[in-house]
């Protein structure tokens, strides 16, 4: 019997970061969109255009399979934790790191795993741990786009999540 769940992750470009998910035993569903922005229903242009949201994936997830925990463990591999609205080679609001929780019981996990991970670095992370405020899916082009588009931009390293996920 499935336990399924959601989170939704920031971690620079969308497209990446929803290619790493959906490699993830125990994830069912990851969904490019915008979240805790200044208005309803933004486009990809009013995104960039500054309405404050983050570019991120809505994970849906069986807690049977990966715990939040370990999702978050991955999560961290392929993120610059420390770096403020930047990741690779993308530079603004939208590509802020955060946590994005729709259940008041899973800020623990995330506060317990960001302190875990703030041991292993001397700067303070930048990783923003708040509940969800709204999420829109993202255009249709950019859903699954590495897999419409295999050859298209990346600030993760494919090969670097293959090897991530090698043993899982």
């Amino acid at each position: 019997m499935q336990n399924i769940r959601e989170i939704y992750l920031a971690g620079g470009c969308f497209w990446g970061v929803e290619s790493f998910m959906q490699r993830i035993k125990g994830v069912i569903k990851a969904q490019s969109g915008y979240a805790n922005g200044s208005t309803d229903n933004p486009s990809y242009q009013d995104v960039c255009a500054g309405s404050g949201h983050a570019e991120v994936v809505k994970v849906t997830y069986d807690t049977n399979q990966i715990s939040l925990a370990k999702l978050l463990d991955y999560f961290f591999k392929v993120i610059d934790p420390v770096s403020i609205n930047q990741q690779g080679g993308d530079i603004g609001i939208q590509y802020r790191t955060g946590i994005y929780y729709v259940d008041p019981q899973d800020e623990p996990v995330i506060s317990q795993a960001l302190a875990e991970l703030q041991t292993q670095f001397d700067k303070p992370l930048a990783v923003e741990n708040e509940m969800l405020e709204q999420y829109f899916p993202a255009e249709e082009y950019h859903q699954e786009y590495l897999v419409k588009n295999p050859t298209g931009y990346c600030h993760i390293d494919i090969q670097l999540m293959n090897e991530i996920l090698k043993n899982q």
